[in-house]
């Protein structure tokens, strides 16, 4: 007989034979849903847990932003150290070892790897802005400025402010012509020279520089109160390329300077000067006065400071041409002619006649100087 079930069964489902019979209404006693699937996954080998610096993203992005404030701060203290002038500080074991101690931190933090792009910044600043560089260039403003307090002595702050020159007796600077009478004998001289030779030669002049007062250092790392003078220069507007009119020129210029109580010109270009050949090829083109671009002449009165030079620069003996090169920059510097001659005047430790009271007065402070 068949009952519903199987009648119901046969609505639905052709082609089942064989098959197992339905399970009966509402299912087997004690039948549960699958909760998974009913076959077996395949495996997940397991994760090993690694601990990478990523991990650890706290510390290591601490150390680069030390790293970094360090090499700012530490920059900073170079920088007002420059300001304040203290080369001595920054050359000093402290500032060394607060060096050490920053690049020790940036190394640090260079090899983690949250905390290197921080480093390197820090890394950058310290190559800049170190002991080395900054205190070269705190060198340099101390060279060029002279102050050097910090690292002298009370006794070597005294002898900088010594009012003469070092081995120099004070005697002979009080003993010499002053500043002034230098001065007026050095136009004296120049004048006299300059109306003979226009008078003999018809040269006209035009000045070719001013007068340069120069303080003299006095070997203790200070000036003294003396100065170094030249004179305002004195150039020919037209050019001497004979031989024989330079000779005769010379010979001119030595009875004027003879007169004014000088010695007799010596020549530094020509052969009886005792340079060697090659050294006067190369100061004034050749060995030979009768082929040389430039022909030097120089006096002096000593013991008396006072000291005369006479150049003649001859463009018509420049066979390369670099002669010219020469003149020309010195013709832009001063608007002196590019050829002829030139005289001049020079003195070296000139004390001025206001200043020799108070000299008299500082060298007291100095005795055995």
């Amino acid at each position: 007989m068949v009952t519903d079930h199987e009648k119901q069964r046969a609505r639905y489902v052709a082609g089942t034979e064989g098959a197992p019979p339905l399970p009966p209404p509402g299912g087997y006693a004690g039948a549960r849903r699958a909760q998974s699937p009913s076959w077996p996954l395949p495996a997940t080998p397991a994760q090993p847990t690694v601990v990478t610096a990523e991990s650890t993203t706290q510390p290591s992005s601490a150390l680069g932003w030390i790293a970094l404030v360090s090499g700012i701060l530490f920059a900073l203290i170079l920088l007002g150290t420059l300001v304040a002038g203290g080369t001595d500080l920054l050359y000093g074991v402290t500032m060394l070892a607060l060096q050490l101690v920053v690049v020790a931190v940036i190394i640090a933090a260079l090899v983690t790897t949250r905390g290197r792009m921080l480093g390197a910044v820090a890394l950058a600043i310290t190559l800049v802005l170190n002991v080395a560089t900054v205190g070269a260039m705190s060198a340099v403003q101390t060279s060029a400025s002279g102050n050097y307090d910090g690292m002298k002595s009370d006794e070597q702050k005294h002898e900088e402010a010594y009012p003469g020159i070092k081995d120099t007796d004070p005697g002979d600077i009080l003993g010499q012509s002053s500043l002034e009478e230098v001065r007026a004998a050095s136009e004296s001289l120049l004048t006299d020279i300059r109306e003979r030779l226009s008078e003999e030669f018809g040269y006209t002049w035009v000045e070719a520089g001013a007068e340069d007062l120069r303080p003299e250092r006095n070997g203790y790392g200070g000036e003294s109160m003396l100065v170094e003078f030249t004179s305002p220069g004195w150039a020919t507007n037209e050019p001497i390329q004979d031989y024989d009119e330079k000779l005769e020129v010379m010979a001119v210029i030595n009875e004027v300077v003879t007169a004014h109580g000088l010695w007799e010109l010596y020549s530094f270009n020509d052969p009886s000067s005792g340079l060697e050949p090659s050294m006067l090829a190369k100061l004034y083109g050749t060995d030979d006065p009768r082929t040389q671009h430039t022909w030097e002449y120089y006096t002096e009165n000593y013991p008396e400071p006072l000291r005369f030079y006479a150049n003649v620069y001859d463009l018509s003996n420049d066979s390369t041409g670099d002669f010219l090169k020469t003149r020309e920059a010195q013709n832009t510097r001063t608007g002196e002619p590019l050829e002829g001659l030139q005289i001049a005047v020079l003195a070296s430790q000139l004390l001025s006649e206001s200043d020799r009271a108070e000299f008299e007065k500082k060298l007291g402070e100095y005795p055995g100087f």
